[in-house]
């Protein structure tokens, strides 16, 4: 492979990267590659900068020190409003602007304007059979005339995901898309992460959360992070042992894995 066909296998790329709210460092020295098709997991407790990682990753954030690029773009010295568009992004934030009276369809096709809450725009047949295909692909066809408010947290989070993929983005972030949920609508959207995830079409793929029990199959590489930096990165296996979990979490872990899955309990 030549150096130009590796620069462009590179979805995202943070060397050293901080950023400051006044004199607290919410991300600080942070380098992290992530590569086409990889599919990765950024784990640590709450306050870790997980959420600010995305942002930076979304382009909805500039760092304060070194350099972030996203999909070749310099974060800094590009439009963000052209880069944005190629971005899926899910979050709590995103979900809660969500009108509640807005139809599960029109929240999905509504995406490729980049708009929240459909007005005058004119979406075609195509428009529409696309959001129509990724609600089936998520297995919520059935809610597409549904309003959103009077949907499920599990089913909402199936629909943030659908309209997330709706501009057929070359980046997928998905933040804590299972909090909220109880055992059966976990379940449920790990399965489908699962199956989004072993889909070669799929776009590169980063998941936020704070449990490995949420780790779909599927997942290639992990990222774990405390109080702003980097504890490791790299393969799932590697990363996700007793040791680094214990030192990520600041408490002495046991990791478990069956079928694909992993679980992690305290060590008593």
């Amino acid at each position: 492979m030549t150096a130009s066909n590796q620069e462009s296998d590179v979805v995202i790329r943070m060397e050293d990267v901080g950023v400051r709210r006044g004199s607290a460092h919410l991300v600080r020295s942070v380098s992290w590659t992530v590569e086409l098709d990889e599919r990765w997991v950024v784990l640590g407790p709450n306050g870790a900068g997980k959420t600010t990682l995305l942002q930076l990753a979304a382009a909805q954030l500039h760092p304060s020190s070194g350099r972030a690029e996203v999909l070749g773009e310099r974060l800094g010295s590009v439009d963000v409003f052209e880069l944005r568009p190629r971005i899926g992004l899910t979050s709590a934030a995103l979900a809660a602007r969500i009108p509640g009276e807005e139809t599960v369809l029109d929240v999905v096709v509504s995406a490729g304007y980049a708009v929240l809450g459909r007005w005058r725009e004119d979406y075609d047949r195509l428009d529409t059979g696309r959001a129509r295909h990724l609600l089936y692909q998520l297995a919520i066809q059935g809610l597409a005339d549904r309003r959103f408010g009077t949907l499920s947290e599990g089913e909402r989070k199936r629909v943030q995901i659908a309209r997330a993929l709706m501009t057929d983005p070359e980046l997928l972030l998905l933040d804590e898309p299972a909090a909220g949920l109880d055992l059966a609508g976990r379940e449920q959207l790990v399965a489908r992460l699962s199956a989004l995830a072993a889909d070669p079409e799929a776009p590169t793929m980063v998941l936020v959360t704070h449990h490995v029990e949420e780790i779909p199959p599927g997942i290639t590489h992990a990222l774990l992070l405390r109080d702003g930096q980097v504890v490791a990165a790299g393969l799932l296996p590697d990363v996700l042992t007793p040791a680094l979990l214990s030192v990520t979490f600041g408490m002495p872990l046991t990791v478990d894995r069956h079928a694909g899955r992993y679980s992690a309990r305290a060590l008593l």
